[in-house]
């Protein structure tokens, strides 16, 4: 698994994963709160498994 995800693209990434995590404890307590634990996953991993089928990579020291 080769680094995919870039350093503004991982920040947002778990900043809006954090958001929705949130949303479950202090806002509307719905399921779809939870659906923000994927993109701090792949922000904290730096891989985003649709990125190679999309074709994108916003890493740049892994670009190849």
């Amino acid at each position: 698994m080769k680094a995919n995800v870039g350093g503004v693209d991982r920040i947002l990434r778990i900043v809006v994963g954090l958001a929705l995590i949130a949303m479950v404890f202090v806002g509307p307590q719905t399921v779809w709160g939870w659906v923000g634990v994927i993109p701090v996953l792949t922000g904290l991993v730096r891989f985003c498994p649709f990125y190679p089928l999309l074709g994108l990579n916003t890493c740049p020291t892994e670009s190849n």
